[in-house]
């Protein structure tokens, strides 16, 4: 399991509708007005902040990377180690890093005619390889979005042209339910991207974005924007992976407004969040959101007062808890920034107090590590100034991720995770899978016959490791009989995962007549309007389409 890990320093700013430059400390720029941090404050801070372990883990030097920002993603790869993006490098074009298990950080490729700005943070995809963007380079200077294996080999997928496809890519492109990725732009562009490179632009979004995109069970993509909206304060928006989009949310600048976080989704179903500023402290807030768009303060951080925080710029972490932990860019006792704990009823307790000396203005998204430590970059600070690498021990124990949580009866599954070399179980909610030990860190089991959406685990010589979500099954086809037939016809549909359908269409066209027998099991009527096409099922955990067509006859 990874051990020791480090941070880079944040001199990066994201002028709003400009791409981000190196400023030392420009970020802060944010703070006029509001770095009064009160020192009385420094006896109450020190009550309530509770026990877990901050450890500035390595400090950043430039030629190591430096001055991390948002929302620079760390993924963990196959090998178990963390992989991620500093903004400046030996060519001050940015480097890609690797954290070992001993915890020493390793460059593995340094940016220059390739690349520059690797803001975004990195994605891990279906083929042990990591996907990023960067803000510049490309053809045109506008960005572009790269792939880069564990060995440092950087192949540019794309690069922006500043037209229709939109420019300055912050944001990470996200792992889709399809094997695809899918991003967002500044410019209020959305896309997908295929492991090859085929790019393909699914429209616009509300406004400007700069928050990774998450992908929610029920298959969407949920975002956030930092302007537009009723109110001009920003929006959280649910995607399709063909494009159609909804807003789901707009926020007001009273109950919270300009989100630079994305969201994350909780094992209620709910979506959680920060906004950087409103509420009634005027210093941001934490929300919960609804799928149906039901929005609820759970925090207000207030202007100036040193022990709480202000301006939540960094997205949350869903822990294995059950909490949200995230940063502050300012504020704190010291005026740096602070981490904090929210439960999802809204209470809130203050963990750490950033002081520069191990790092400040933390910006970078937080990640758990399947040894259950959460791990993040701050964007100043450490020995050299240049930002610092740092791990928070909760003291929660270790679990099992899957690469992606979803997937058909006879879909292979990559998971994640340590100790596998002595795994003699893998189970998907309870029912046993037949799985392939690839490494201590890595394997892959087949989605069993029988399984439903739940939890997977893993067990070990150590003991049975659980996954931090549960794993959605999804409906699928295998046959159905008859083959054809005219409207009226009976049609007897064989597969799985069939239990709750809601839908069953004929080339598109919605069945008005149908039971679903068992959950192996669907007999469908042939409706009035059929086109020969794919069946298609719909359940509460998502759809599946037939891999040959019905004809429908006269």
């Amino acid at each position: 399991m990874p051990g020791n890990f480090a941070l880079q320093d944040s001199k990066s700013v994201l002028l709003l509708g400009e791409p981000m430059t190196r400023q030392v400390n420009s970020v802060r720029w944010i703070q006029v007005g509001r770095l009064l941090v009160l020192v009385a404050a420094l006896w109450l801070a020190a009550g309530i902040v509770e026990a877990q372990t901050y450890t500035d883990l390595f400090d950043f030097d430039v030629t190591h990377g430096s001055s991390p920002s948002y929302p620079q993603v760390l993924a963990q790869g196959q090998d178990g180690n963390l992989y991620g993006t500093a903004s400046v490098g030996k060519f001050n074009a940015g480097v890609v890093f690797r954290v070992d298990s001993a915890g020493s950080l390793t460059v593995i490729h340094n940016f220059n005619k390739d690349g520059s700005e690797p803001n975004a943070g990195l994605s891990l995809g279906l083929d042990g390889n990591f996907y990023g963007s960067t803000v510049l380079g490309g053809s045109a200077n506008l960005g572009e979005i790269f792939q880069v294996t564990p060995g440092g080999t950087v192949t540019v997928l794309y690069s922006f042209t500043g037209k229709k496809d939109g420019e300055y890519p912050y944001a990470p492109p996200v792992l889709g339910r399809d094997g695809n990725f899918y991003g967002v732009t500044q410019a209020a562009t959305a896309y997908k991207v295929t492991p090859t490179g085929a790019f393909t632009l699914l429209g616009t979004i509300p406004d400007r974005s700069v928050a990774p995109l998450w992908l929610g069970t029920d298959g969407n993509l949920y975002g956030t924007t930092q302007h537009g909206g009723k109110s001009n304060q920003g929006t959280v928006f649910k995607m399709t992976s063909a494009g159609t989009i909804t807003v789901i949310h707009d926020f007001d600048s009273t109950n919270g407004g300009v989100p630079w976080g994305g969201v994350v989704q909780g094992a209620d179903g709910n979506f959680y969040g920060t906004a950087a500023g409103g509420g009634s402290g005027e210093g941001g807030v934490v929300f919960r959101l609804t799928p149906g768009g039901n929005y609820k303060v759970l925090h207000n951080f207030p202007v100036g007062v040193g022990s709480d925080g202000n301006d939540p710029i960094a997205g949350l972490v869903a822990t294995t808890d059950g909490n949200f932990y995230g940063a502050t860019f300012s504020g704190g006792t010291d005026g740096y920034g602070v981490l904090f704990k929210v439960t999802s009823a809204g209470k809130y307790t203050l963990v750490y107090n950033f002081d520069k000396t191990h790092g400040g203005d933390p910006s970078s998204n937080l990640v758990q590590h399947t040894n259950g430590v959460v791990y993040s970059m701050a964007g100043i600070g450490g020995s050299r100034g240049d930002g610092v690498f740092y791990g928070l021990d909760l003291g929660l124990g270790s679990f099992v991720e899957m690469v992606l949580a979803s997937g058909k009866v006879g879909n292979t599954v990559q998971i994640l995770g340590g100790g596998f070399n002595s795994a003699t179980k893998v189970k998907f909610n309870g029912t046993k899978a037949n799985f392939t030990i690839v490494s201590d860190t890595y394997l892959t089991a087949k989605v069993p016959a029988g399984s439903s959406t739940g939890p997977v685990t893993v067990t070990t010589s150590a003991g049975t490791l659980t996954s931090n979500v549960s794993f959605t099954v999804l409906p699928k086809i295998v046959s159905f009989n008859p083959t054809s037939g005219p409207v009226g016809t009976p049609v007897v549909i064989t597969g799985n995962t069939f239990t709750g359908a809601t839908k069953v269409t004929f080339g598109g066209v919605k069945a008005t007549v149908f039971s679903v027998d068992s959950d192996t099991q669907i007999t469908a009527t042939v409706p009035t309007g059929a086109k020969t096409g794919k069946i298609g099922v719909t359940t509460p955990s998502g759809s599946g389409k037939s891999s040959q067509a019905f004809t429908v006859t006269p």
